[in-house]
C-alpha cells in the first residue's frame, strides 16, 4: 500500500501535463522520433568533448574544407617539368622534315640575294676601285637599268644642268616640195607624260636620257663615233626620234630627222649669293636618213 503523500504527488503531476499546466496530456500516441528536434524522446542527447567540439566525430576535421576560397590562399599546383614552347618555335617544330628544308632554303636564297644586291650597289656608288673595276661588266649588266643610281657614294654629284633633247624631220610632200618641221620638245613630251602620274613607266622617265648620254659618251668632241659603239648609240636614237615622228606627218614621208640637246644650268636659290650663267647651249647632231626599218 503506497503512503498517502506519494500517491498524492503522482496526482498533482497527472494534472499539470506535459506544459506544466493543468489540463490533461493530448490524446494519440507521442512520435518517439521526430526528425529535425534536438533532444527528441528517444534519442541521447550528443555529449561535447572538453574543447567544445561533438564527441561524435561529425565535426572532424576535413582536409578539403580547410581552405576556403575567401582566405586569400591558392591550392598548391603541381610543378611543371618544362616551359610551355614560343608560339613560333612551336610551329617550326610541328613541320615536317621536307616543310623545314623548304623553308630553310627559301630564308638561305632572300638572304643570298639581299647580300648579292647589296655588293652589287655599293660597288656601282662606290669610288673607282680594283674590284669595281674588274668586274665592271657583271656590275654594270645588274645595276642597269633598274637599279640605276645618279649619285655617288662618299661624294655626291647631283645633276646640276637641265637637258632637252629637241628634234625636227624633214618632210617630202606629194608635191614634190621639201619641208623641214620646227624644233620639237622631246623631253617636254616625257615630263609631260609623267607629270602627275603616281606609277610613271620606266621608258618614259629614262629612255630618251639615256639614250642621248649613250650616244655623247661614245662619240668624240667632233661628233664622230668612236669604235661599235658610237655606231650602235646613233642607230639607237635615230630609231627613238624616228617613232616619235612617224613615217607621215604634216601630210608627207619623213625623210631624214636631226636631234639636238639643249643645255642650261639650274639656277641658283633665292638665298643664295651664287651667280650662275643660265643661259642656253646647243649640241647639234646631222642629219640622219630615216628608212622603214627604223619605224619598226
Amino acid at each position: 500500500m503506497e503512503p498517502p503523500e506519494d500517491r498524492a504527488a503522482e496526482d498533482s503531476a497527472a494534472k499539470a501535463g506535459p506544459g506544466g499546466g493543468t489540463g490533461n496530456p493530448p490524446a494519440g500516441p507521442v512520435p518517439q522520433d521526430a526528425p529535425g528536434r534536438a533532444g527528441a524522446v528517444g534519442e541521447p542527447a550528443p555529449h561535447a568533448s572538453d574543447d567544445g567540439r561533438p564527441a561524435d566525430g561529425s565535426g572532424q576535421d576535413d582536409p578539403a574544407g580547410d581552405a576556403s576560397p575567401d582566405d586569400g590562399t591558392a591550392p598548391d599546383q603541381a610543378p611543371s617539368g618544362e616551359a610551355a614552347p614560343d608560339d613560333g618555335a612551336g610551329a617550326i617544330a610541328g613541320l615536317s622534315i621536307g616543310s623545314r628544308i623548304v623553308l630553310a632554303l627559301a630564308v638561305a636564297a632572300v638572304v643570298v640575294g639581299a647580300a648579292v644586291h647589296c655588293a652589287m650597289v655599293f660597288l656601282h656608288i662606290a669610288p673607282a676601285n680594283t674590284v669595281s673595276q674588274t668586274h665592271a661588266a657583271q656590275v654594270n649588266g645588274y645595276i642597269y637599268p633598274e637599279f640605276e643610281q645618279n649619285w655617288k657614294l662618299f661624294a655626291p654629284n647631283p645633276v646640276q644642268q637641265n637637258t632637252d633633247i629637241q628634234a625636227r624631220a624633214e618632210v617630202w610632200l606629194p608635191d614634190g616640195t621639201v619641208r623641214t618641221t620646227g624644233w620639237v620638245d622631246l623631253t617636254a613630251m616625257d615630263l609631260a607624260r609623267i607629270r602627275h602620274d603616281p606609277l610613271p613607266s620606266h621608258t618614259a622617265q629614262n629612255e630618251l636620257r639615256r639614250a642621248w648620254m649613250f650616244f655623247t659618251d661614245s662619240h668624240d668632241n667632233q661628233g664622230r663615233p668612236v669604235g661599235v659603239r658610237g655606231d650602235l648609240s646613233t642607230a639607237y636614237v635615230r630609231r627613238i626620234v624616228a617613232h616619235r615622228f612617224g613615217p607621215r606627218l604634216n601630210g608627207g614621208a619623213v625623210h631624214r630627222v636631226q636631234v639636238r640637246s639643249a643645255v642650261s644650268n639650274v639656277p641658283a636659290p633665292p638665298w643664295s649669293t651664287e651667280r650662275v650663267d643660265t643661259s642656253t647651249t646647243y649640241h647639234v647632231a646631222p642629219w640622219w636618213a630615216v628608212t622603214d626599218e627604223d619605224f619598226k
